[in-house]
């Protein structure tokens, strides 16, 4: 677990920082944010996002837990987050015009990319221990490639 633990501190910085970026954005965009159905669940998606990163990243950087613990942890952490993301996207399409439908069909196939992983890691470090930690690698590049287009949308092109 050790050769892991580099990875755990850069990405739980890296999420922290982007999520101060996008609370920043928020709050210089709330009234717009607020004036259009969809973002206000984009931007709690985006947050959840880098939010679930950063709690396992502290997660397994804490010293002398058992694989099982952690793959116990990751699995419930990613089924409940995958569970609200999904009801989320399901309420942001119900709300979008038609015609934008296909189009945020993109950001729910990123959300889905970026979660799923989390649940088959947590399946597969239980089972096999170290080794099925390869699969928070793809979960957390999706999250943070998610919640950088999402922050982009919240400070660029909701003032356009």
């Amino acid at each position: 677990m050790n050769e892991w633990k580099d990875f755990f501190v850069v990405t739980a910085g890296a999420a922290a920082t982007l999520t101060g970026l996008i609370f920043v954005g928020i709050s210089i965009s709330l009234a717009k944010i607020l004036s259009v159905a969809t973002l206000p669940g984009r931007a709690f998606i985006s947050l959840l996002l880098l939010l679930t990163i950063l709690v396992l990243s502290v997660i397994f950087i804490v010293p002398a837990q058992s694989f099982s613990v952690l793959g116990i942890v990751d699995l419930v952490v990613g089924v409940v987050v995958w569970a609200v993301i999904l009801l989320i996207d399901i309420g942001i399409m119900r709300n979008k015009k038609n015609e934008y439908k296909k189009l945020y069909l993109f950001n729910l196939l990123l959300n889905q990319l970026s979660v799923l992983p989390y649940i088959v890691a947590g399946i597969c470090i239980y089972s096999n221990g170290a080794g099925g930690l390869i699969w928070i690698v793809p979960a957390m590049v999706f999250s943070f490639i998610k919640a950088v287009l999402d922050a982009w949308v919240l400070l660029v092109e909701i003032n356009r």
